[in-house]
């Protein structure tokens, strides 16, 4: 069954393009027609690629790997943002800054500043300093707040990028190519989708468009963390198993051992004839 239907694609706009004069040739296999000076995009190709989209981002966050939000433009901030506090993503809404993925060793540096200087303020240190210090501190933290907020706890590049506007975006896009890092994006029709490994065509300006489209593929990556909690589950289970088979045959072992009520030497004897057993028993060493 489809993550979402057509009456809820055309009801939020998805459909509706740029003005045909602005198209770029390459959407052409996603385009409909044209109306009225627009493009009209190909709502059944949408619900498929979306389709696709979020299957991949499912999986992709069952194996364990996070997802970061790109959409700097106001119609996409809202949407990212709650979706991400809801799925526990991370998420650029501000401003997109050379070098977040081909430079990730300097922007972990800001991040752990930010860290810092939250802590700072919890603390009060702040009102403890002199008003000149205090404030190059605070004018920090809410540089660093506005920028790097959403990826604060980024510990590594993440496993894929999901973008709104890919033009507006080209910088992201760009790092993101060059670190073969894959892409999950709106594509309007004044896009390349050729930059784009998972192509969702539709309106990339409408917020009810933008939101339909993140809302379902944050409902696809909270199922894929599903999964990865039954998975590390199981794991759990599964070694528990093994560490209680293991203890027991200890104790099988060790109760099989005579103890020594005479002292004869046979339980030191029993001990070396154990001993000698399970070495035999061991798989050779390669």
């Amino acid at each position: 069954m489809p993550a979402v239907t057509l009456r809820q694609l055309l009801e939020a706009g998805v459909h509706f393009g740029h003005q045909t004069s602005r198209w770029n040739p390459q959407m052409r296999p996603y385009i409909f027609t044209a109306r009225n000076g627009i493009h009209i995009i190909d709502l059944k190709q949408t619900q498929e690629r979306l389709d696709e989209a979020c299957a991949f981002l499912r999986q992709l966050v069952a194996d364990g790997e996070k997802v970061l939000f790109v959409g700097t433009k106001k119609q996409a901030q809202d949407a990212i943002e709650e979706a991400c506090g809801r799925s526990g993503q991370y998420y650029v809404t501000h401003r997109w800054m050379g070098g977040m993925l081909t430079n990730f060793p300097v922007i972990q540096r800001r991040l752990r500043r930010l860290l810092d200087l939250r802590a700072m303020q919890e603390k009060g240190d702040f009102e403890r300093m002199g008003t000149k210090e205090a404030n190059v501190h605070r004018d920090d933290l809410d540089r660093l707040e506005a920028n790097f907020a959403g990826m604060v706890n980024m510990k590594r590049v993440p496993g894929a990028l999901f973008v709104i506007d890919c033009k507006k975006e080209r910088l992201a896009v760009s790092e993101a190519n060059k670190l073969g890092i894959p892409i999950v994006a709106i594509v309007d029709t004044n896009c390349d989708p050729n930059e784009i490994q998972h192509v969702i065509p539709g309106n990339d300006d409408a917020i009810r468009a933008c939101k339909l489209i993140v809302n379902t593929v944050t409902e696809a990556i909270v199922e894929g963390q599903q999964l990865l909690g039954e998975r590390e589950l199981r794991e759990q289970e599964e070694l528990a198993a093994r560490e209680r088979q293991e203890r027991e045959a200890a104790e099988r072992a060790a109760a099989a051992v005579p103890a020594a009520s005479d002292g004869d030497g046979t339980a030191e004897v029993a001990l070396e004839e154990f001993a000698g057993a399970s070495a035999a028993a061991a798989p050779d060493a390669p």
